[in-house]
This record gives C-alpha cells, structure tokens and sequence, in this order.
C-alpha cells in the first residue's frame, strides 16, 4: 500500500493583479494549490475570487507562512 504524503496548506497574498481585477484583489490572501509543475514554470495556482483554481503568474504573489490559528479561520472563511 502506498503511502500519501500530506501537503501543508499555503497562502499567498496578491500584489499584482492587473489584467485580473476581477479574479483578484491586492492585498488579498490566496490559498495555494500544491501544483509543482506549474511552480516550476514560474506559476501559482491559487483560488481565485471565482471559487475555481487557476495558475497566475508567481510573481502576482508574495508567499507567506501563517500560524496555525490564522490558517484555520482563513480556511473556515473559503468554505
């Protein structure tokens, strides 16, 4: 039985979105999509204001880690 490695939830907030005003909204905390190919070509998928995950281009975005409390009420708020 294989194993599945469990992968730690990410956000990132936007501070770029022009072209994408409305899809995504600077200042804004993104939850990220584990996607390693898209990273690869310099990509973010993130869910956007549609509900639906889409890749942006990474630079769009600046990672950031959260503590746990903030990762649970941002989670809690995109459900």
């Amino acid at each position: 039985m294989r194993k599945t490695r469990k992968v730690p939830v990410r956000f990132a907030v936007c501070i770029k979105n022009k072209g994408y005003e409305a899809s995504l909204e600077i200042g804004k905390f993104y939850r990220v999509i584990h996607d390693e190919d898209a990273e690869r070509r310099g990509y973010l998928r993130v869910i956007d204001e549609t509900g639906e995950d889409y890749g942006y281009s990474a630079n769009r975005f600046l990672s950031i880690d959260v503590p746990k409390p903030l990762e649970r009420i941002l989670l809690k708020a995109a459900s």
